[in-house]
């Protein structure tokens, strides 16, 4: 049986923050993920996430500009302090908070820079954040994002990523699979699960058109449920979608596609 995560960035998000820790764990969830920690203090977030027995799975590191719309500084070749401070800013809230892995949006392109260069800049920033995550034994992840949702985004293929971790060569770097942006990049959902599963740690989920829940669109997720078990992957799935109906009322597809 898959083991599902929800994200706190999507759902429940008719509540503040720190509220939809108790709605994710009332709602059967044993565990959370969420974008960014890094408006709240540590240890308000560590306190819910004790008071309702919940394991946080996942959260990324800082992002730059979010709310002006960057998405990512790992490609960013003048940026690369500010990185290397996320870096560890990142790691002293996973210390905290008990999270096994941290997940680095590689950011768009910047205007005036070669994919090459940005390529490398991503290069050597996943080797620096990968040797201070291994310190700390946590696992660091790249994941691919469709470029139509997010134009210009550096990284959109899982061989890219594949192509990616190869060149980093650090064995705590892995692939986050969001079977959403894979669906709308590449297809072929099955058999690139099938091809890549030593290299991937975390699997997200939401269906296509809309990313809306499970059952609303054209993935077939009985059968790719069903398959993560048949090839025993062991991670947890995230719940990153929007619900169409409100979060709640949604929720009976966990039931409906896994039976």
């Amino acid at each position: 049986m898959p083991r599902f995560a929800a994200n706190l960035t999507m759902l429940f998000n008719e509540v503040p923050f720190l509220d939809r820790f108790e709605k994710a764990a009332a709602a059967g969830f044993k565990a959370v993920e969420f974008l960014f920690p890094y408006a709240y203090a540590a240890g308000d977030i560590k306190a819910r996430l004790d008071q309702y027995d919940l394991q946080l799975v996942l959260h990324n590191l800082p992002p730059g500009d979010w709310d002006g719309g960057e998405r990512g500084i790992a490609c960013h070749p003048d940026r690369v302090q500010e990185f290397r401070s996320g870096v560890a800013t990142a790691i002293s809230y996973a210390q905290v908070l008990n999270v096994p892995q941290l997940n680095c949006l590689a950011g768009k392109v910047p205007a005036g820079v070669s994919v090459e260069q940005a390529r490398q800049t991503l290069i050597e920033n996943l080797r620096f954040a990968a040797a201070e995550l291994k310190k700390v034994g946590l696992r660091l992840l790249i994941e691919p994002i469709n470029n139509v949702d997010i134009p210009g985004f550096f990284l959109n293929y899982t061989a890219q990523a594949a192509a990616i971790l190869a060149e980093v060569g650090a064995d705590n770097l892995f692939i986050q699979y969001d079977i959403y942006h894979a669906q709308r990049m590449e297809g072929e959902l099955a058999a690139t699960i099938q091809k890549y599963l030593p290299q991937i740690a975390h699997i997200q989920l939401a269906d296509n058109p809309g990313r809306n829940e499970p059952g609303t669109g054209e993935i077939n997720y009985p059968y790719l449920f069903a398959l993560l078990d048949r090839i025993a992957y062991a991670g947890w799935i995230g719940c990153e979608y929007k619900p169409a109906q409100g979060t709640e009322a949604g929720l009976h597809w966990r039931t409906a596609l896994t039976s």
